[in-house]
């Protein structure tokens, strides 16, 4: 059924003050957007874009991606009004405790949300991730049934504030490089941000920046939906370049006071203006979250369309299974999100025993990993050589060959966080990324989002600590391990040599519901020298005894993390006999922290004091632990020179901590001495 243009004038504005209605209730919002935007948006969704509101999670679904999230009342009325479980009363509850309308679209709260995004910039990332993603899916897929899985498209509605953000130049630029023709952006050329105009700081012509990045731009009146429906389809031809769609609007469009202005974008129109509003579209006045039956017809009608789209495609997809098993059981275990533990025993057993630098070990890991796990893939961002995190069997992703397992992400942390993001969500891939650890700066935000997803991204960052060395202070994290571990729901695991290494692997492997970091050295670290062997079980309670103490009353714990370790190990022999010193390796921090009272309390004892030795800086240690606590680490940035000069002079040698920690003591019993 084609629609006619007086359905589609009403459906229209019904979208837009649908919107507007759910921001004036909350009091809070951003109805411009939704109504400059409504046009287009109409017609992706009746005319182009495929879903299935009862299978929301449809594998060959096209994903729509509200980068610009703030304008998030436009998808949630597009989900109503499509037939996914989303109703009135959710509209009416935007931005309310307990609602699932979010004041910015969260994935997990409403079916057919995609991805979180309010963050600017970040969905254009993810969506050039799901294109990625589509791309390797049907790569690896495409036997007998090119046309089942991973062929369809990515559409995002992008805005102003999401170009002007530095990712998404870092993520457009990697798409056009790619020639992901499968990604469809609508740019929302609204000319207006919250200060006001777009003059005030954003003169560039948007077309040509993307033309040079090797996209196909196209330029339309975005309230002319013939001119929106003949460019979607442009893009969706255009097979060897994403299309990025200028789509000239009015933010408020149709509010007779506040169209084209800046109190549109950020806050109720106010009552008169709605009714005002309604009254020029010849909407009810007086009723609010009006819908209209050939609104509902019109959405009806497209949901039957889609609907045999699906149930043709089930059919296909059945007989692809039955002819091809092999890959249909790939499929599965990819979809599944669960890794066997016969694999992880592999992974484990993998575990270099030799000396050293723990990102040398990692790399050996991942070869194996690669081995066992097909759908294992990611890249560095420049640096592999220097992460060893390069699959030495497996080509790389390049344009037109989307078969390989290795990223080379450029010179991109930002765009780079962004798109694993975007790979994470699409699903079926395990999805690593890796730089220096010092440049977690550059992509803290979609770590944050990843963690507040719970997405299963892996993080390798190496040259750990202030033993990067001759780089200098501009390179070696002082401060980076306590704002990692600030984040909620990652784990950051900073492992102490090769075992440690495996197990932390294994452990990020197992983790498919949040983020795992690694955090590995440069420079060489000799085998820990441990009174047991380490198991899984015990590496996983984030913290575990390395050496007990030599009586059976303890004198001191001496905590260490990563390359510290060893410090530890050799301050405690220093120290013996004349103190009773029990080592513990803790390489995650907050799982340790996390433990029952009985499990923390059999590693570190309550009853004796505790020296931390950690090249960063303190924050968060003093949480761990209530006993008396020396921590010995880092107030300062570091230097250049070489790591054996900066462990010397910053105090992390067997010596140093064993002096620090006699003299600690000796004051710590002057002063009880003396009350």
């Amino acid at each position: 059924m084609v629609p006619d243009t007086k359905s589609m004038t009403l459906t229209a504005n019904v979208i837009r003050m649908l919107a507007a209605d759910g921001v004036q209730k909350a009091n809070s919002g951003h109805p411009g957007l939704p109504m400059g935007m409504a046009d287009a948006a109409l017609v992706l969704w009746t005319k182009f874009l495929r879903y299935n509101p009862q299978e929301p999670d449809w594998p060959n679904r096209d994903r729509f991606v509200l980068s610009a999230g703030h304008g998030s009342m436009l998808l949630y009325t597009m989900l109503h009004l499509s037939g996914y479980d989303v109703t009135l009363d959710d509209l009416k509850s935007f931005r309310q405790w307990g609602s699932r309308t979010p004041g910015h679209p969260e994935r997990g709260l409403l079916p057919g949300v995609e991805t979180t995004t309010g963050p600017l910039g970040q969905g254009f990332g993810n969506g050039v991730g799901m294109a990625i993603a589509a791309k390797m899916t049907a790569a690896r897929y495409g036997a007998d049934g090119a046309d089942l899985l991973g062929t369809h498209f990515v559409y995002a509605i992008v805005s102003d504030g999401d170009l002007m953000e530095g990712v998404s130049s870092e993520a457009a630029s990697l798409a056009g490089h790619l020639r992901l023709g499968n990604l469809v952006y609508l740019y929302d050329s609204n000319r207006i941000t919250i200060e006001g105009t777009t003059d005030l700081t954003f003169s560039e012509d948007v077309a040509k920046r993307f033309d040079a990045y090797g996209w196909h731009t196209l330029t339309i009146d975005g309230h002319d939906r013939a001119a929106v429906e003949a460019a979607i389809e442009a893009g969706r031809r255009e097979t060897e370049r994403p299309t990025l769609i200028v789509t000239r609007t009015h933010i408020g469009f149709g509010a007779p006071k506040k169209q084209d202005s800046a109190e549109a974008h950020g806050a109720p129109l106010g009552k008169d203006e709605i009714k005002a509003t309604k009254r020029g579209f010849g909407l009810p006045e007086d009723q609010d979250f009006f819908v209209p039956p050939e609104v509902t017809q019109l959405f009806a009608a497209r949901a039957e369309e889609v609907k045999r789209e699906y149930q043709d495609w089930q059919t296909r997809f059945a007989a692809w299974r039955k002819s091809h098993p092999e890959l249909a059981a790939r499929w599965d275990a990819a979809r599944s999100g669960t890794i066997d533990d016969a694999i992880l025993e592999q992974v484990r057993a993998s575990a270099p025993t030799g000396a050293a630098a723990t990102r040398a070990h990692s790399g050996k890991v991942m070869q194996r990993i690669a081995e066992l796990l097909p759908d294992f893939v990611g890249g560095s961002a420049d640096l592999h050589p220097s992460t060893s995190t390069y699959m030495a069997a497996y080509p790389a992703v390049a344009p037109g060959a989307f078969g390989g397992r290795n990223f080379h992400f450029g010179i991109r942390e930002h765009g780079m966080g962004s798109v694993l993001n975007g790979m994470a969500l699409y699903g079926g891939f395990v999805p690593f990324g890796s730089t220096f650890f010092v440049f977690t700066d550059y992509m803290r935000p979609p770590i944050r989002l990843a963690s507040i997803m719970r997405l299963g991204v892996i993080y390798v960052f190496t040259h750990d600590s202030i033993f990067v060395g001759e780089d200098g202070p501009t390179h070696q994290p002082v401060e980076h391990l306590a704002a990692l571990r600030a984040i909620p729901e990652i784990v950051v695991l900073r492992p102490a040599d090769g075992i440690e290494t495996a197990l932390a692997w294994t452990t990020a492997l197992v983790r498919r519901h949040g983020p795992t970091a690694l955090i590995l050295t440069r420079q060489k670290l000799e085998p820990v020298e441990r009174g047991q062997p380490l198991t899984a079980q015990t590496f996983e309670q984030g913290g575990y005894v390395v050496s007990k103490e030599s009586t059976a009353k303890l004198d001191l714990t001496l905590v260490a993390s990563g390359s510290e370790v060893q410090v530890a190990v050799a301050a405690a022999k220093l120290l013996a006999p004349a103190l009773s010193v029990r080592v513990v390796s803790m390489p995650g921090r907050e799982i340790f922290a996390a433990q029952p009272d009985a499990v923390r309390n059999d590693v570190v004892p309550a009853g004796a004091p505790v020296v931390v030795i950690e090249a960063g800086i303190q924050q968060g240690w003093g949480d761990v632990f209530r006993q008396p606590l020396l921590f010995l680490g880092m107030d300062r940035f570091g230097a250049s020179a070489p790591n054996e000069a900066l462990a010397e002079h910053f105090g992390f040698t067997g010596t140093a901590v064993a002096a620090r920690v006699r003299a600690w003591l000796a004051a710590a019993s002057s002063s009880r001495s003396t009350r």
